[in-house]
């Protein structure tokens, strides 16, 4: 690895100071525990306690208790909080030295070109992990998926904090008598001969309990980034019949996904706007969607199709709607609160249709914006607008979110659900893929570099511990060069992860229909995650290890 902009730096690391080592299993690793937090404090009814204790195990404030459990792999800590609004929880350990070791973040949902290595910066949250590097060693901190809180770290004034967010809407969760299992605390201490990616690979999987893995690898096209929602089953039917032929011959057969567009909606409110009655009514452009699923799989590609099953219509009742906050006005945008059983069966019910259609895979998209009215990147200091809840206020969001996720799951059966702006820790073991990165794009080669590298090579660790990491699509248009659109096709296609291909029926003549028949041979088969060389100083790698091989991009 190119290292020769690392900044080196001095000082007893946060694993030395915080961690404690059990037992050594050969060669791969000491079990490390993080020590009892130095100090809890926690948001009760819109008011900051501090919480003491004798033991540093378990904490208490009048009726609020806080306890920290060993497990076999860290500490589980359980809240109880009866007759209170309990916004969070914030668990603290005393950090003596300054150090200004590099560390790697993560972020709520997908990225947006906002993860890299930097020194840490006291305001800064890091969504549920984080790495530390020192130069020699790589020093993962985290929560495990599927966690009942939202969780962030924070690295300043001489403290490592982990705040547990246990809001429910934007005020308080009432849990009343009932315990709250908020997180199940993980640590791992780095080996000398390991690389960073190493490092963050198998703390990943230590993550996740078990990934839900595709059967075989996912690659095929989608039409989204050359017709935008401006699609109909005849532009369907054209793409499939564009890009079969280059598929001839592979056993595992690639999908072609049917994206925004296709559903009802209000003639005011075209593309992803979804506001109508509900999600199984085709529009005009459409016919049958069964039997557009049934002539896809004719044409020899797999039948896959979008959603966004938190849209409500506009005629339904207020009280199975998620309230008016700022980014969401229900009004305009109506929302159906997943809070709710009733809405819950409703969603259910579309993913149970999509398959009776023949769908193989279905792509739901938009949940986190519909709940907080926030995209990922907007969420760095609160979630969400203050002051609005749920029906139900007894759950977290994260419980909540969890529960939609449940119900997905059920619903689906068979079918390969891919999660697009949905909770990434809370998605992981549940979906086979999720978007781990923003939209690239069709129109602009900036926004690619910016949201597909990026993400690709800062999650690409992800892939095969939490899911399927899906770094989104080459939108294969005229207006993007094509010399750079083969470059990102190629990481796609080598790199171990899905690859998926909008292409332009008059952007695509022989020399790409080649490249792209090339490509997904690649993709169709099983190669190793695509590993950034050069990650530590560069935002956007150009150096990659690709299927045992080092290969060089030119992004610029």
């Amino acid at each position: 690895m190119n290292r020769k902009h690392f900044i080196h730096t001095t000082g007893v690391s946060l694993a030395g100071l915080l961690l404690i080592n059990e037992t050594v299993f050969g060669k791969e690793q000491a079990s490390s525990i993080l020590r009892y937090p130095s100090a809890v404090s926690a948001l009760v009814n819109n008011k900051t306690v501090r919480l003491n204790s004798t033991d540093k195990q378990n904490w208490a404030f009048e009726n609020l208790q806080v306890k920290m459990i060993k497990t076999k792999d860290g500490l589980s800590v359980e809240i109880d909080a009866p007759n209170t609004l309990l916004f969070e929880v914030q668990l603290s350990w005393v950090y003596p030295q300054k150090k200004s070791a590099q560390i790697l973040n993560d972020q709520w949902e997908r990225t947006y070109g906002d993860v890299s290595w930097h020194t840490f910066k006291a305001e800064e949250h890091l969504p549920w992990y984080f790495i530390e590097y020192d130069g020699k060693t790589s020093n993962g901190f985290g929560v495990k998926t599927g966690a009942h809180s939202f969780a962030y770290w924070q690295i300043a004034n001489q403290e490592l904090r982990l705040i547990l967010d246990t809001r429910s809407g934007g005020t308080g969760v009432a849990l009343n008598n009932r315990t709250l299992k908020a997180v199940e605390i993980i640590t791992r201490t780095g080996v000398p001969d390991e690389s960073p990616f190493q490092a963050l690979q198998k703390f990943c999987a230590a993550m996740c309990k078990q990934a839900r893995m595709p059967k075989s690898p996912v690659y095929g096209i989608n039409d989204w980034y050359f017709s935008y929602g401006n699609n109909s089953e005849k532009l369907i039917i054209e793409h499939t019949n564009l890009l079969v032929n280059e598929t001839a011959g592979l056993d595992n057969r690639p999908f072609s996904v049917i994206d925004a567009g296709w559903f009802e909606t209000r003639p005011d409110r075209p593309g992803d706007c979804c506001w109508g009655d509900n999600m199984h009514n085709p529009n005009k452009k459409f016919g049958d969607m069964g039997k557009l699923a049934t002539t896809i799989r004719e044409i020899g590609m797999r039948p896959g199709i979008w959603t966004r099953p938190l849209c409500a219509g506009y005629k339904d009742l207020s009280s199975l709607l998620l309230p008016d906050i700022e980014g969401r006005v229900s009004a305009k945008e109506p929302v159906l609160d997943p809070s709710i059983p009733e809405n819950l069966e409703r969603i259910k019910s579309y993913f149970k249709l999509y398959q009776q259609w023949g769908y193989e895979m279905v792509k739901f998209d938009f949940t986190s914006y519909d709940i907080f009215g926030k995209w990922g990147f907007q969420m760095n200091t609160t979630m969400s607008a203050s002051n609005w809840q749920m029906q139900d206020n007894t759950q977290t969001n994260a419980e909540i979110i969890l529960g939609l996720y449940h119900a997905i799951r059920e619903a689906a059966g068979n079918m390969y659900i891919i999660g697009c702006n949905t909770i990434s820790h809370l998605s992981a073991g549940l979906f086979e893929l999720n978007r781990i990165g923003d939209d690239t794009s069709g129109n602009e080669w900036a926004r690619t570099r910016k949201m597909g590298v990026n993400t690709l090579a800062f999650r690409a660790a992800q892939h095969g511990t939490f899911y399927a990491a899906d770094a989104d699509c080459v939108g294969l248009t005229n207006k993007v060069p094509w010399e750079k659109n083969k470059q990102w096709m190629q990481l796609l296609a080598e790199s171990g992860m899905p690859l998926f291909i909008s292409a332009q029926p008059d952007a695509t003549g022989p020399e790409q229909k080649a490249f792209i028949k090339r490509c997904f041979a690649a993709a169709s088969t099983a190669t190793p995650v695509a590993e950034p060389l050069d990650w530590i100083e560069n935002p956007f790698p150009q150096k990659w290890k690709l299927n045992g091989k080092q290969v060089e991009f030119n992004w610029d």
